[in-house]
């Protein structure tokens, strides 16, 4: 297929729309299932970057959640705990443990569920049957991997009446060194980001505290390879091989710190046991679920636990989840790492991360400020590690 003419672009009055190759070649993907769109392909291009570039630098299958062109999380195929299975809804799959690519990506799908809602995925490998069937019972637009087993591909042709968007990509695809967008009738051109993200970006260790595990390191890849496929400014907090929290399109570093730990905060609190116990009504379905306890966590749109509200939500009024509950909670989080696609321009973005279990760090340096940033390490006996190199996407 050399040309693929698209329903529209971005928004319905954006026509026509297509994808081509500008040399005539033929697309690096084919269509298996459904009408992917504009922005689809945004996700499903940017997505599979990630995960090829993480599964590459890690040794690991790797899995993420997109949503408008930036991942809610991305994650390596570590097992999952019995707690985080709760937290995630997975609890239920038997053999879980033995599938590397389906425990990546229900660390990808279970991080961040609100934002994952109606998300597009990526695989770094053939997706399987167990792998799709996890796909298939969550709100998604669509999928890309390198390939599909009969049965996984028969799973997720059922899904949306069989409108569901599978997308099977060339893994041994290439593309050109510079590359090339349009802005206002302008052309811009540039040399693609090939920088390699590996455990050598970690070797200058500028805190008195310089040991950094094995453990630590590969989140710190984690976090900087999400980092680099994610609208700037932006933070990502990454731990157990997942990203657990992303700030991105914010205007101001520490506002991205911010969002980041109050995402990597609500991680944890899901898997509070007040939380993991909420006693919900049969019949609410997953999207209200996550809703709910992000009321509960967060005490956002309505307090679900006061009376003639909780019978909404649950068979029994709930227990509530306190400050006291949460402070607990959080300051027995740590070895939490974090990854800033642009230096530190001041040392409120440290004592914020730490507030979060944060400690490791790993950033560019750069800032006439770095040693008032070094300083606040130092007195948490965090270690950061400065990587000299930017990762701005837009």
């Amino acid at each position: 297929m050399k040309e693929f003419e698209l329903k529209y672009g971005c928004n319905p009055n954006q026509k026509p729309a297509k994808l081509y190759m500008h040399d005539g070649s033929d697309l690096p993907f084919t269509i298996l299932s459904g009408r992917p769109g504009y922005i689809n392909f945004m996700d499903a291009l940017n997505s599979w970057q990630l995960v090829k570039e993480l599964k590459t630098a890690t040794g690991m299958v790797a899995a993420t959640s997109f949503k408008h062109v930036s991942p809610t999380s991305a994650a390596v195929g570590k097992p999952l705990s019995a707690e985080l299975k709760r937290a995630c809804f997975v609890d239920d799959v038997e053999g879980l443990d033995e599938n590397p690519l389906a425990c990546a990506y229900a660390r990808a799908r279970g991080t961040d569920r609100m934002c994952s809602f109606g998300d597009w995925v990526a695989l770094s490998d053939v997706c399987d049957e167990m792998t799709a069937k996890l796909i298939a019972r969550e709100v998604s637009d669509g999928v890309i991997a390198p390939g599909y087993t009969e049965e996984a591909l028969a799973v997720l042709r059922a899904k949306r009446k069989g409108s569901y968007n599978v997308v099977a990509v060339n893994p041994e695809f290439v593309p050109d060194e510079k590359e090339n967008k349009q802005v206002y009738g302008v052309t811009f051109q540039q040399g693609r980001n090939n920088f390699k993200i590996d455990n050598e970006l970690l070797a200058n260790i500028v805190t008195k505290n310089k040991e950094l595990p094995e453990s630590a390191r590969v989140d710190l890849i984690v976090a900087l390879i999400t980092l680099k496929y994610t609208q700037s400014n932006s933070v990502c907090y990454a731990v157990d091989g997942q990203a657990i929290g992303v700030g991105a399109g914010q205007q101001s570093r520490i506002h991205c710190t911010r969002l980041a730990g109050s995402k990597a905060d609500t991680w944890f609190l899901r898997q509070h046991p007040k939380t993991l116990n909420l006693p919900f009504r049969p019949d609410l379905g997953r999207p209200n679920r996550d809703n709910v306890i992000d009321s509960y966590i967060n005490g956002n749109e309505e307090d679900v636990c006061a009376d003639g509200i909780w019978q909404d939500y649950f068979t029994e009024q709930p227990e509530r989840l306190t400050e006291g509950d949460k402070k607990a909670w959080l300051a027995s989080r740590r070895n939490v790492a974090l990854g800033s696609d642009a230096f530190f321009p001041f040392s409120d973005n440290i004592k914020r991360a730490f507030a979060s279990g944060v400690k490791y760090v790993a950033e560019p340096g750069g800032s006439i400020r770095d040693d008032l940033v070094i300083e606040e390490c130092n007195k948490k006996e965090m270690v950061m590690a400065f990587t000299g190199m930017r990762l701005f996407h837009h």
